[in-house]
């Protein structure tokens, strides 16, 4: 069975950090595109940064570049979105997500989502 299982996430002050996880099973992430979404109250699902495999590129968000880095574990089949010098418009709710397109076949998975609070 498909499964991307997010973790992480929670309520930080300003300027703090938190780290989301996710983690794949039920088919390998060779040659997907993994990555972050977020989606604030009342806006629509946004980008926030992209891997693409197997060669590892990343992208990011502009609102995001410099303080969030994304990362991959290639053992355990899992990534993760490091974010840090947070700020109160970051809150969210986080989707972690792995796509790719197979003989004009999108494959499009979603994690359940892990909600990100900045306030102090």
């Amino acid at each position: 069975q498909v499964r991307l299982l997010e973790s992480g996430g929670g309520l930080v002050e300003p300027g703090g950090s938190l780290r989301l996880s996710c983690a794949a099973s039920g088919f390998s992430l060779e040659n997907y595109v993994i990555g972050w979404f977020r989606q604030a109250p009342g806006q629509e699902r946004e980008g926030v940064s992209c891997m693409k495999q197997p060669r590892g590129e990343v992208d990011y968000a502009d609102s995001v570049k410099g303080r969030f880095t994304i990362s991959r574990d290639n053992v355990e089949d899992t990534w993760y979105l490091q974010m840090d010098k947070l700020k109160p418009e970051d809150t969210a709710v986080y989707y972690c997500n792995a796509q790719q397109w197979i003989l004009g076949t999108e494959l499009n998975y979603w994690g359940q989502g892990a909600q990100v609070t900045v306030s102090s």
